[in-house]
Order: C-alpha cells, then sequence, then structure tokens
C-alpha cells in the first residue's frame, strides 16, 4: 500500500507527508524511516497527541506512533486516542531498540569518568538500570521528554551523556562511547502507522479492536469465545480504564488474519452482538522484523 501512495504522490510531484512523535533523532523516527525510507517529508510532532492530530486534519497523510515496548509495556496514550480518532492502522513497525550511551567530543572509555549526568527518556533509563549502574554509578540520571531531547542537552553539557539511538548521534553531532547497553538484550518498540485508508489484504495480516465488557463475572470470557469457536488466533491483550465507571475496562486485542478474512469476519460479527463497544481499529500487513 505504501508504495502504491509513493508512486501516486511522485507522478502528482507532491511529497507524502508523515507526522512522528519528536523531536528529531528518536526512535519514532527510525521507525518512520524504517516504514516510508527517506523519500518523504517528516513532521516531528511534540506529543502523541499532535501525530494523531496532524493525521487526522489532513495535513499529513500517515502518522507513526509507539504502541507497545517488550519490556515496559502499552503505550498508554497512544490507546487512549486510539479509542476516538478516525484513523485506521495501516501498517506496524517492529524496530530493534539498541540504546548507545551518546557525548560530545568522546575519547574512550576513559571519558566516563567525567561523567555527571547522563540524560534520556525515562524508559531508557529503566532499561539501562544495570549497566549505568556497574559503569557510571555516581552520575545523576535526568529524565527528558525524548531520547533526541536528552541528546540536544547533552551536546551542550560538557559533564553529560545522553543514552539514545545512533540516530540521535548523528542529528546532534555526538560520539557513541559505548554501544548495545541495554539491560534486555531482545528488547523492541512495536510502532503502528496510522491513515485514512485501509490496505487490501496481503495473506499474511493482523487485525487490532478494542471493546468493552459487561461488569459480571466471566464476561471477557464470553466475549472471547467467538474466537475459539471460529479458530482466530488472539496474540495480544491489553486492557485501558474506562474511566466512566470504577473497575470498568476497555480491552485492546490483536488477532490472526484481516478482518475480510472468513473466519474472522464470523467472529467479529458474533462479537458485535456480544460486546457493549466494539471498534475494529484496522487490519494491516504484519511488521517484517
Amino acid at each position: 500500500m505504501f508504495r502504491e501512495v509513493m508512486s501516486a504522490c511522485r507522478s502528482l510531484e507532491a511529497a507524502i507527508r508523515v507526522a512522528y512523535l519528536g523531536p528529531e533523532g528518536t526512535y519514532s523516527e527510525m521507525a518512520l524511516r524504517k516504514q516510508f525510507g527517506h523519500a518523504v517529508d517528516a513532521e516531528a510532532c511534540a506529543s502523541i497527541d499532535d501525530v494523531f492530530r496532524a493525521a487526522e486534519s489532513g495535513g499529513a497523510q500517515f502518522a507513526v506512533v509507539p504502541v507497545e515496548n517488550s519490556t515496559e509495556g502499552a503505550v498508554g496514550r497512544t490507546l487512549d486516542l486510539l479509542l476516538r480518532t478516525s484513523l485506521k492502522i495501516c501498517g506496524e513497525v517492529a524496530l530493534r531498540v539498541h540504546q548507545n550511551l551518546l557525548r560530545r567530543n568522546a575519547h574512550g572509555g576513559a571519558a566516563l569518568e567525567g561523567v555527571r549526568r547522563v540524560y534520556s527518556h525515562p524508559q531508557s533509563l529503566a532499561q539501562c538500570h544495570l549497566w549505568l549502574g556497574a559503569h557510571l554509578p555516581r552520575a545523576e540520571r535526568v529524565p527528558a521528554a525524548s531520547n533526541g531531547e536528552a541528546a540536544r542537552l547533552a551536546a551542550n553539557e560538557a559533564e553529560a551523556c545522553a543514552i539514545g539511538p545512533e540516530i540521535a548521534a548523528e542529528r546532534y553531532g555526538l560520539a557513541v562511547m559505548a554501544s548495545n547497553i541495554e539491560d534486555d538484550p531482545n528488547n523492541r518498540t512495536r510502532f503502528l502507522v496510522l491513515g485514512a485508508q485501509a490496505p487490501a489484504p496481503t495473506g499474511r495480516d493482523a487485525t487490532s479492536l478494542v471493546m468493552s465488557a459487561p461488569n459480571r463475572p466471566g464476561a471477557v470470557h464470553a466475549l472471547l469465545s467467538p474466537l475459539a469457536s471460529h479458530g482466530v488466533s488472539m496474540t495480544r491483550i491489553e486492557s485501558r480504564p474506562t474511566r466512566v465507571g470504577q473497575w470498568e475496562y476497555y480491552f485492546f486485542v490483536d488477532l490472526e488474519g484481516h478482518r475480510s478474512d472468513p473466519p474472522v469476519a464470523a467472529a467479529l460479527a458474533e462479537l458485535e452482538k456480544l460486546a457493549p463497544l466494539l471498534k475494529v481499529l484496522g487490519s494491516y500487513p504484519v511488521a517484517v522484523a
């Protein structure tokens, strides 16, 4: 689908505009480049809300947002906004997360002795907890709004480092002092690509939906029974408070298959009768690892 859109835009001499969670030098930018390459107009937004707004308003054709990390869990704000948006999930990006220690004018391991502060996004700091404890136990760990912002701050301080991707080092003129310092070598982040159009089936698709369940024992189990009866595999379920009633939740579910596949379509038809709320967020090609 993305190749078709890019081809159409080239024929009209119009650049594709893709909104993402900025600033430059973040994993979100890396996910954008992995999906779309460099022949697009990338719009860095200050918040996930702004990313959604950019695509909803038509200012951008697509949006790229983080939805979950293998060690830190779901990105709650993305899930909350998926409930309300008219955008459809039209793709996903799986990104292997390598954390690196970045510093200006670095000179090998000896330069670690002068580090007094380490800037990074709170999740990145948490993902490098053991490494920091072993190599920079006295350095202050300072949370930043993003890895890109952390790199920008470190670029202006002689006694500071940042934790982030290599793209942040490139953007802000920093050197990589230590590579792959994350505690979990299998750390991955999943991103969603959002747009106005639903992609056609590819034969290797996933479907995401959100539903609510009646507040009674066994309600969630009953809602999931159509999936089992039609042989549809569920790959993920995540709950979020409704903020309407106490102990009431929305359930975000990922399924194998496209919504137009007969087993998935039949299961969704039954779910629609059982669930007080059911919203199909989109069917899309499974990410290439």
